[in-house]
């Protein structure tokens, strides 16, 4: 989590909050989801199932952005 809110330029507070339901400044969550694209995430539109996120494997070498602190 650190390593994201680091890349992002925000808070590990920031990050904490938008897990628990926060609502958040657009530019915020635009620097969030482009550190994690850049990490391999693709966000799906909203289908009957709700919104959707895939994951790219990574290639060798490449940097994780990693869930824990």
């Amino acid at each position: 989590m650190r390593t994201l809110a680091e890349m992002a330029d925000v808070s590990t507070n920031t990050i904490v909050r938008y897990e628990g339901g926060a609502e958040l400044r657009d530019r915020t969550i635009r620097a969030i989801q482009t550190v994690l694209e850049a990490a391999g995430a693709s966000f799906l539109e909203p289908d009957d199932a709700g919104p959707g996120l895939r994951l790219r494997p990574r290639s060798e070498g490449e940097m994780a952005v990693s869930a824990k602190g």
